[in-house]
């Protein structure tokens, strides 16, 4: 099911669900957690159970200048969600107007109004409002208020608490195992395939090419993939994240990924590329034979690393 937009009229048969409430970038193992708290009241309530998310991020909002920082576009998001079972997605534009919203705006306008929300489950230390006034107690009193019941959730993990924060850093350093546990699955970047240099193809190993777009910077070097084209099958690769310093530094650093088993163009299709393991940091060869040397090398080492995964 698409999103809903509360800038359109809710269909009467969404309103009224059990939500869960937050950015949920990455629906990581803490995401889940409060996920599962909203199915458990709704369950208890006789309601479907729906997440309200936010697009784009409040931190593109607030500083439209950062660095990319993103762990999912939102079809990624949606996807996540929808293996959760979730029944509804409300995805809310985040513009000058929400951002100056009070809390009691915010719960009575968008949650009460505009969605009929039932229950609310949150994150313990999720904030809401201008200037973040609104916290887990003010959001219980407002439910009160407006006919709706509020669960905070506590952080998983304990004290070295799941969040995408956590994440990003455990990609930024290329511990892809750690991004991977946190996540509940392997970290992965979608985008259509665009023309490149075609040197992989010259070089002997053709590479199916994605911009990083506002994902965050991985680790730049070669990574050992899996690749989905979009049928769902996950075929073994081998990548690499950077700028190409031997046969001439790209402006951006750009994933480029060859496909082991696999013979086709792909150019202009959108194809989602899991990086399973971090293999080695980029490096500047002396020369493109030494790099075709080398290249065959991480593709030996990325099988040995896909190997039971």
């Amino acid at each position: 099911m698409p999103p809903h937009s509360p800038s359109s009229t809710i269909p009467d048969d969404a309103r009224g669900a059990s939500v869960a409430l937050g950015n949920f970038d990455g629906v990581h193992l803490g995401h889940q957690a409060v996920i599962a708290s909203a199915r458990t009241a709704g369950e208890r309530l006789g309601a479907a159970l729906g997440v309200i998310v936010f697009e784009p991020h409040p931190r593109r909002f607030f500083q439209p200048d950062a660095p990319p920082f993103r762990l999912q576009t939102s079809g990624q998001r949606a996807r996540a969600l929808a293996a959760l079972e979730v029944e509804e997605v409300f995805e809310i534009g985040f513009d000058a107007s929400l951002a100056r919203s009070t809390d009691r705006e915010f719960a009575e306008r968008l949650l009460h109004d505009s969605i009929g929300v039932r229950h609310v489950s949150i994150g313990a230390d999720f904030r809401f409002g201008r200037d973040r006034m609104g916290d887990a107690e003010s959001l219980r009193k407002l439910g009160e208020e407006f006919g709706f019941s509020v669960d905070p959730v506590a952080p998983v993990g304990g004290a070295a608490k799941i969040s995408s924060t956590l994440i990003r850093k455990a990609i930024v350093g290329g511990d892809m195992k750690q991004a991977s546990e946190l996540l509940g699955r392997p970290w992965a970047i979608e985008g259509e395939v665009q023309r490149g240099f075609e040197r992989g193809r010259t070089l002997g190993m053709p590479t199916a090419n994605i911009a990083l777009a506002d994902y965050v910077r991985p680790r730049l070097g070669v990574y050992a993939t899996r690749v989905d084209l979009g049928d769902g099958v996950l075929l073994p690769g081998v990548a690499s994240v950077g700028v190409n310093p031997t046969v001439g530094a790209l402006p951006e650093p750009l994933l480029e990924t060859h496909l082991l088993d696999f013979s086709g163009d792909l150019y202009g299709q959108r194809i989602e590329v899991e990086l399973v393991a971090f293999l080695r940091d980029e490096a500047k060869f002396d020369g493109v034979e030494a790099l075709k040397v080398q290249m065959q090398q991480d593709a030996i080492e990325a099988r040995r690393a896909l190997i039971g995964v």
